[in-house]
């Protein structure tokens, strides 16, 4: 955090909005105060994932992430604190000196930054040459007989690199690009001879974007009959397939728009949706589509829609996708194009209209498999049987209880079977799953509404026996300020248990004055994700305060103590008449710490070092 000067801190704090940048991956509605949705770090049915706009504070109920605008980009992107604050200083046109830096510190911020940089060097490159070079020539050829309009040529900032080994190599080079930074941007591979050779070569090149638009890697298609087909970058410090859909960023808000979103298995596939009026459509990117995938599309499509050329394709897809959807409870769809069609081709000859019309008869996964497995196996005795030992494993794996039974009551509908039978043989695959699990050495997931004290990991657990109202204490703190003389004038804090909670209230004592515009502000001042997140959940509900109810609950605490202190004396007072020496000996040694602790305190308040 020290990369970053605290004014320039400050005045992004000032600048933001935590609820537009949440709202680019999380889709909120607004709910009296606060702003909720489904939580992007965790699965999760029912939205416990609350954002804040008076406090710039974000908080789940469910997991217990929670922090201010930064703690979010850091968590959701994957980032450093200094690249979180970098993100957000360009965004609101902030500018954050670098001479204040050592060497050090300005390689590791600037890392990615540099990786992202030689990718735009990249696609300007690409795109240069596609649009003026001879040598793209080939590369307007091919766009222009797939029917891709120049308009959607420009908006996906479409590319193509000649043949030869070194081209993009050579470009880069006179642009003062380090070689080992180009390799480790996944442009150039090292040739093991003491030179490098471009990974992209006679191909058309589609840059991957994040969600910011910002780019990422790149996608590459051959121009003759080379293998491979297609040809991606490979992992980076800023790209990870499993966590990027190509057109998302020109396609998120159209998603929302529809409540809906199409997925498509190819760069082209999703260019001719485009083309033909239909944007709400990402892609994957050579990879099966995954949770982390589901997670990021959830926050902006509440149904999903996968689109495949033939059956085969399709019933691989849904296989794999009923655990990766259920779990992150996305409404998911099959839609396997007529015999003989992909996307592109489809559109070309049928339109749109009858693309969409199709998509509305669309089956959800679960229906695909029961109809694929019928129409495989028929209605005889033992097709019915093949049927059941199709599906169970799959209804095996749907989490909702209803769900699963909805489902088994239909398939025994269908197929004319009780329904007790196919339960039986789904219990079998439930148990088996169970078993497995085990094995490895899985624990069993926590549900969202189960108390699982994610704040957990602290240097001391807010579970003593008095935690509760000193976490209302904490919380009356940092929701009602006003209070804040009443707690210094009655020493509240040097009576509390709880170290982490102490820590809290001195922080928020200490910076009274100049006042924090918001709690956002003082989750700046601390280094700990785990304290983040308890001053999060502390701060984030919507308590009622009144001046009569706090001063009540300051009294209920200073009672609590009063009574702590006449229980010992109490104990010791009849351990003297019962003649236990050795229990006076205890209960004196436990007085004496006692108020030890209190002077301790007392001295740490003043900044003294403790005895």
């Amino acid at each position: 955090m020290s990369f970053i000067p605290e004014d320039k801190v400050s005045d992004i704090l000032n600048t933001a909005d935590i609820v537009d940048i949440v709202s680019e991956a999380v889709l909120l509605k607004k709910a009296g105060k606060n702003h909720i949705g489904l939580c992007p770090f965790h699965s999760e049915k029912t939205p416990s994932f609350t954002v804040s706009p008076d406090k710039q504070m974000f908080y789940c109920f469910g997991c217990g992430a929670g922090g201010n605008v930064f703690s979010f980009l850091m968590k959701h992107e994957g980032v450093t604190f200094p690249e979180a604050a970098r993100i957000l200083a360009r965004r609101y046109g902030i500018d954050i000196p670098t001479n204040t830096m050592s060497a050090a510190q300005k390689k590791k911020i600037t890392e990615r930054e540099r990786i992202l940089s030689v990718n735009r060097l990249a696609m300007a490159y690409f795109q240069d040459t596609l649009d003026r070079a001879a040598s793209g020539q080939r590369g307007r050829d091919y766009f222009k007989k797939r029917g891709i309009a120049n308009e959607i040529v420009k908006s996906f900032k479409l590319g193509v690199v000649p043949g030869g080994w070194d081209n993009l190599f050579n470009y880069l080079s006179k642009k003062g690009v380090p070689h080992h930074l180009a390799e480790k941007s996944g442009l150039v591979v090292d040739n093991q001879r003491g030179g490098f050779y471009d990974r992209f070569r006679d191909r058309v090149i589609f840059p991957i974007f994040d969600t910011g638009s910002q780019v990422i890697g790149f996608g590459g298609r051959v121009l003759d009959a080379t293998l491979p087909k297609y040809l991606n970058s490979p992992e980076t410090p800023v790209y990870n397939k499993s966590r990027s859909l190509y057109g998302l960023n020109l396609a998120k808000q159209k998603c929302r728009e529809a409540g809906s979103a199409f997925i498509v298995e190819g760069y082209m596939d999703l260019l001719s949706l485009w083309q033909h009026g239909i944007k709400n459509v990402v892609a994957t990117l050579g990879t099966a589509l995954s949770s982390g995938h589901v997670r990021i599309l959830k926050g902006y499509a509440p149904k999903v829609m996968l689109v495949y050329d033939s059956d085969e394709a399709g019933l691989r897809a849904a296989r794999r996708s009923i655990e990766v959807f259920d779990e992150g409870y996305v409404d998911a769809r099959i839609l396997v194009l007529p015999s003989g069609h992909d996307p592109d081709s489809y559109l070309l000859e049928f339109g749109s209209e009858a693309f969409l019309h199709l998509a509305k008869g669309a089956l959800g996964a679960i229906d695909f498999l029961i109809e694929s497995s019928l129409k495989e196996h028929g209605l005889s005795i033992e097709g019915k049987v093949r049927v059941i030992s199709d599906m169970q494993v799959h209804l095996a794996a749907i989490n909702d209880n209803v769900a699963r039974s909805l489902y088994i009551k239909s398939l025994a509908e269908k197929i004319g079977v009780d329904d007790t039978a196919i339960l039986d043989k789904v219990r079998e695959a439930v148990a088996d799953n169970h078993v497995r699990k085990s094995r490895k050495g899985s624990m069993p997931a926590v549900s969202a509404g189960e108390d699982h004290h994610p704040e957990r990991g602290l240097t001391k657990t807010v579970e003593t026996r008095f935690g509760k109202i000193e976490r209302q204490i904490i919380a009356m703190m940092l929701q009602f300020p006003k209070m804040l003389p009443n707690v210094m004038e009655n020493n509240l804090l040097d009576f509390f248990a709880d170290d982490d909670l102490r820590f809290i209230g001195r922080l928020i004592i200490d910076h009274q004055t100049p006042p924090l515009r918001s709690v956002s502000d003082l989750v700046s001042k601390v280094d700990n994700p785990e304290m983040a997140k308890l001053i999060a959940s502390l701060a984030i509900g919507d308590d009622v305060w009144g001046y009569d109810g706090c001063l009540n609950l300051i009294d209920q605490f200073m009672a609590r103590n009063r009574v702590n202190e006449n229980t010992l004396l109490q104990k010791i007072k009849a351990a003297e008449a019962n003649n236990d020496h050795g229990l006076v000996v205890q209960l004196l040694k436990e007085k004496q710490l006692q108020v030890q602790k209190k002077i301790n305190k007392k001295i740490e308040s003043v900044g003294g070092e403790s005895l």
